[in-house]
């Protein structure tokens, strides 16, 4: 316990710091720093002396930085991940430490173990995560490392398994590319979520559910449902998640429902449902006020078809990518009624609407994607799009890279005059294809036909 001795302990150990600082070799320095760091995370007072302390040594790491061996860059970088986490000011002191170790990474590969890399690699997340620059040598040293996890696959554990994969998603969304290392990494640790499922324990399993779905269709749909019914399975025991283990468990089932709504238009899964009903009332009794867990409530609510908990509070930009389409497509179809920035049942909103249509336009940028590609859609995409389509709406999406010249946007242009104008035999072509409940009509006769029956009518509108 942090008893005033302790801390007078503590505080006379910390004024010697900066006297004998000259007299510090490299161990004794990744030592202090993750002694520091490991006091921050445990509620230890971020006190002036614990403060000059740090100040003292990330100089001593800039100047020693090739004497550090893989332990101590290991530790070194964890400490200063921590730091930043628990509120430490990203200094250009730490700035500067951590870009003299990432290139010690490619020198020292071969030397970091199971536990090292894990460590490092949630290290360069959870700084990223905190406003680290994306810069070549982060990319070259998460380049180094992801190898690794493939080659060590074996001797992973519970603890290193889940800071891998949360690493992994953290970093692809803020910035890293996909590449093949990439896709053979998170291939090589998803099967021994499965094999250790027992071993989790709740901000595992929360971290894991997140990390999948966050990874979207870079996680093969069978592989995908082997880890979620190995995990989902753990929510029913009656963990004691916290609020933001909840938020991300709750999330995480709701993209998976998503990939599995897109893949079958006739998909249904009572078990998957419950579990997201009960999720959602046990982060609902926590009251959440921040706006990542509201907005998962919100759409949690639509999807089960409840009352949205809160009243949604959105941010409406209109990219300049988004804008030019806009212009582009009315001017192919000037008597087209277009709504931009359009909240939908309390969902977020869309980039355009054709509201005589039921259609909407998502012109989809390079965070809709795993790492950019244009092709890999992420969970957060691909639960809109679910969301919106569960709303009766049709989704058009538009990978930005093709909206680069008039002969890339011409055949989306056509696809949508095809949706929106409807041949009807003898009677020329009229707007006429409707959504009803999630359903599509083709033809003018089909949607009358539905609409003259009253009991299919009233069976449809409860749909």
């Amino acid at each position: 316990k942090q008893t005033p001795e302790f801390n007078e302990a503590l505080a006379a150990l910390l004024s010697h710091v900066n006297a004998q600082k000259p007299d510090f070799k490299p161990q004794g320095i990744a030592n202090l720093l993750w002694a520091m760091a490991k006091l921050v995370d445990n509620g230890q007072e971020r006190t002036p002396g614990l403060k000059g302390t740090v100040a003292a040594l990330l100089p001593l790491v800039i100047v020693q930085k090739d004497q550090f061996n893989a332990q101590g860059i290991a530790n070194l970088l964890w400490a200063l991940a921590k730091l930043v986490d628990n509120g430490q000011d990203r200094t250009p002191d730490i700035n500067e430490a951590v870009a003299a170790l990432l290139p010690l990474l490619k020198a020292q590969e071969v030397q970091f173990n199971v536990q090292d890399i894990a460590i490092l690699l949630w290290a360069l997340a959870k700084l990223g995560d905190n406003g680290l620059e994306w810069t070549p040598g982060l990319n070259e040293a998460v380049a180094v490392l992801l190898p690794q996890v493939n080659a060590q696959k074996a001797n992973y554990k519970p603890q290193a398994i889940t800071n891998l994969l949360w690493a992994m998603a953290k970093l692809v969304d803020n910035g890293l590319e996909q590449t093949p290392e990439l896709k053979e990494a998170v291939a090589a640790l998803l099967p021994h979520v499965n094999a250790q499922k027992d071993q989790f324990n709740e901000q595992g399993i929360a971290n894991l559910l997140w990390a999948t779905a966050k990874l979207g269709e870079l996680v093969e749909l069978n592989v995908a449902t082997s880890t979620f019914e190995s995990l989902v399975c753990r929510i029913s025991e009656n963990l004691q998640f916290s609020q933001e283990g909840i938020s991300m468990s709750l999330w995480g089932v709701m993209v998976y429902c998503a990939r599995l709504a897109l893949y079958s238009n006739t998909y249904k899964n009572n078990v998957l449902e419950k579990h997201m009903g009960d999720l959602l009332t046990r982060l609902e009794h926590t009251s959440p006020d921040n706006e990542g867990d509201q907005s998962v409530m919100i759409m949690a609510a639509s999807w089960l078809g409840r009352a949205s908990p809160v009243v949604p509070h959105y941010q409406k930009t209109i990219s300049k990518t988004q804008a030019d389409f806009r212009d582009q497509l009315k001017s192919s179809i000037p008597s087209l009624q277009i709504e931009e920035e359009k909240s939908l049942n309390s969902l977020p909103p869309v980039d355009l609407l054709l509201p005589d249509h039921n259609i909407v336009i998502e012109v989809q940028g390079p965070f809709h994607y795993v790492g950019g590609d244009f092709n890999t859609r992420n969970g957060s995409t691909l639960l809109k799009i679910a969301l919106l389509q569960k709303s009766g709406f049709e989704v058009i999406e538009i990978p930005g890279n093709m909206l680069l010249s008039q002969d890339l946007i011409k055949p989306y242009i056509d696809q949508i005059k095809t949706r929106i104008s409807i041949p009807l035999q003898g009677h020329g072509s009229v707007s006429l294809k409707r959504r009803w409940a999630g359903a599509t009509y083709v033809t003018a006769e089909e949607y009358l036909a539905e609409q003259a029956n009253p009991a299919k009518r009233q069976k449809t509108n409860r749909q």
